[in-house]
């Protein structure tokens, strides 16, 4: 019980409560940012080898609630908020802050200037054309902007998503190499077939790109956060999970997307959790591919409260386990 009240308490303090968004009384757009290394030691858990880490800092009132990442060149990123603002990162060999850049992301005439509007939560580039590929929970919808983020090209609603809790909805979003899409909502329940996700053959809402509907099996490692693809055609899935001691929990795991069944559960393998030292509410995931090593770029949330931090961390992906071992390799139908 004891436990149940301060992780109520908590739920408190992060939201998603009305009226507890933390508001600026006076806007400041300074484009300045600082990139504070963290000062912890390499260390392995699992598969996952700590390898660096940054505290992001900025007096710019919209900075914050990264819930999104995608490494876009070397030691540069994209992070998206689920404010609906973008920031591009740059940094030099000595791992030190180059470039820094926050603007708000392109919306449609008159779309309205709230945050459940804009809630930004998934993030992928099209590797054909540089296309951004923003997923936005709370109303379900995928938008695609030009590169540069400058245009909104295409605003996307498939019918699949139409139903999905809008507090628990579209949360990650993974692109295949075969231009296949996953979503997985946040769920975190403890029965699977409340924690919906699916499948797109192509371009969402298109009539050439059926959907398969799935649930997936979250139990043990706690909501879903984010998704980023694998080299081998898998998927990396992060979740976090609120407790006590520390705060937030994430658990990293890999799912198969062969294993997609229509209206069948995907199960998922742990293969790490990030180090209590830098624990945080990690909401964004990217992975890249460098001279045959596999890593792993995370982002947290810090829910534009002074308690929390945002943090971008890397990590080294060694010793990953083959396909087909899942953590239990019952589906469930």
């Amino acid at each position: 019980m004891r436990r149940l009240f301060f992780a109520a308490l908590i739920f408190l303090a992060i939201g998603p409560v009305p009226g507890t968004v933390q508001r600026f009384p006076v806007d400041n757009l300074t484009q300045r940012a600082t990139a504070r290394p963290l000062a912890v030691p390499p260390q392995a858990s699992g598969t996952m080898r700590f390898v660096r880490g940054w505290h992001l800092v900025s007096p710019h009132s919209r900075f914050g609630g990264l819930s999104a990442i995608a490494r876009i060149a070397p030691d540069r990123f994209l992070l998206i908020g689920d404010n609906g603002y973008a920031t591009r990162l740059a940094f030099d060999r000595a791992g030190r802050l180059s470039a820094f850049r926050i603007a708000p992301l392109p919306v449609p005439p008159g779309w309205p200037d709230r945050k459940t509007m804009l809630d930004s939560e998934s993030l992928f580039v099209d590797p054909v054309d540089g296309a951004l590929w923003v997923g936005l929970e709370r109303i379900n919808q995928i938008w695609r902007f030009d590169d540069a983020l400058t245009r909104l090209k295409a605003r996307h609603a498939p019918a699949v998503l139409r139903a999905w809790p809008k507090g628990r909805g579209a949360e990650a979003m993974a692109r295949l190499a075969d231009g296949r899409i996953i979503i997985l909502a946040e769920g975190g329940r403890d029965d699977p077939r409340r924690n919906r996700g699916v499948l797109l053959a192509g371009v969402p809402g298109a009539a050439s790109a059926p959907a398969t509907r799935f649930f997936y099996d979250s139990r043990g490692k706690g909501a879903v956060s984010d998704a980023a693809p694998l080299p081998d055609g898998r998927i990396l899935v992060v979740h976090r999970k609120v407790g006590w001691n520390p705060v937030f929990t994430t658990t990293i795991a890999i799912a198969d997307p062969q294993a997609i069944r229509p209206n069948a559960v995907l199960r998922s393998r742990t293969i790490g959790i990030v180090p209590r030292r830098v624990a945080d509410n990690f909401e964004g995931a990217a992975v890249t591919v460098e001279n045959g090593r596999i890593w792993l770029w995370l982002v947290s949330d810090n829910n534009f409260q002074s308690w929390q931090r945002s943090l971008l961390l890397q990590f080294e992906l060694t010793g990953l386990p083959r396909k087909n071992a899942p953590d239990s390799k019952k589906a469930a139908r």
